[in-house]
């Protein structure tokens, strides 16, 4: 019989391991012009020592506020975490003081932006903003942070780094940029690392070269974590252990690599993964991608059931009222939808 999983605890990890970061009910409003936007609604996910974790969906499903909530960088106003924990080793982040959370920042967790043309200050040397990410962190000579910077730009393959530390963000390309902004991120040696798209708009053998990097630069430091956000789903297929997918501010379906690509449950997911195009099978190359109909509705016209209901090919009744909650499939995958709990009861 399936069991019904609470929000609050919405991932299995390893048995013998705890969180490194644990995120609970996380409740996200943004107050706009027309009314209180609701961007995430009750997320909680853990984040274990030493793995990739995965998290997918469309534009607008609330992948990035959640990151950026974690770093508790949502500008307020007009954003507002409502409610819920960020538990940093059993550490809640919500309670920390600006100073303290600073401390927190870049030090313990660290974050690489989706666009680093942006995310880097353009009127400061590449060489200075790495050395001062260093010299707010540790109390160690400038000389010292010096030799810190040149040490991870030659680590994220920037040559002749020593020369390059006086050059601006806008003399290097996209991807020498992208890998400055890795430098920068893990050059405390963080815990963990959260990657926000950190491929977009790099060509597909910067891609690779990026995010072979981020996993290499990983395994060098005992239990350290990715959360790498994206909606690249053959990235995720390749650099992660464990798949979340969200919907609406929601997650929808949770579970290994394995049974997110192999057995996929949930209405959306099976969307998401129908639109990829196949490569081993002549006649399927042959026939249209597969399209999920109808648009991500607006922030402020969530439906009153199940987020997905008004794009769903399996709708019910049931789901245009009531929102379902994630189901338990027994075997550490949890999917959000009445679907699953129908076939259940029968």
């Amino acid at each position: 019989m399936m069991q019904t999983a609470t929000d609050s605890k919405t991932t299995e990890g390893p048995l013998d391991s705890t969180p490194t970061l644990s995120i609970r009910d996380l409740v996200v409003n943004f107050r706009i012009e027309s009314g209180l936007a609701n961007a995430v609604g009750g997320v909680s996910l853990d984040v274990y020592p030493g793995e990739v974790l995965g998290i997918v969906g469309e534009s607008g499903s609330g992948k990035s506020v959640t990151a950026l909530s974690v770093m508790r960088l949502i500008p307020d106003p007009p954003g507002n975490i409502a409610g819920g924990e960020l538990l940093l080793q059993g550490r809640d982040l919500l309670k920390l003081s600006y100073e303290e959370m600073h401390d927190v920042r870049g030090n313990q967790i660290a974050m690489i932006f989706q666009e680093p043309m942006t995310a880097l200050n353009p009127v400061f040397t590449v060489g200075m903003q790495v050395k001062e990410t260093v010299l707010s962190h540790e109390k160690i000579s400038r000389r010292e942070a010096r030799n810190r910077a040149i040490e991870m730009l030659q680590a994220v393959g920037i040559s002749e780094a020593a020369k390059r530390l006086g050059d601006y963000p806008h003399q290097f390309s996209g991807g020498m940029r992208q890998r400055v902004m890795i430098a920068m991120a893990l050059v405390c040696h963080p815990t963990i690392l959260i990657a926000d798209e950190p491929t977009t708009a790099l060509d597909v053998t910067t891609q690779a070269q990026i995010l072979e990097l981020m996993l290499d630069m990983k395994s060098k430091q005992l239990g350290a974590s990715i959360m790498l956000i994206t909606h690249d789903l053959a990235v995720v297929a390749e650099t992660c252990q464990r798949v979340i997918v969200m919907y609406g501010g929601k997650i929808q379906e949770v579970g290994t690599v394995e049974q997110i690509f192999d057995e996929p449950k949930h209405p959306y997911t099976k969307g998401l993964l129908a639109s990829l195009p196949a490569t081993s099978d002549k006649k399927q190359k042959q026939k249209r991608l597969y399209t999920i109909p109808g648009n991500v509705p607006s922030i402020l016209e969530m439906p009153a059931g199940c987020r997905f209901c008004t794009r769903c090919a399996e709708v019910i009744d049931r789901c245009k009222i009531e929102e379902p909650p994630l189901h338990d499939l027994g075997n550490g995958q949890r999917v959000r939808c009445h679907l699953l709990e129908t076939t259940a009861d029968e």
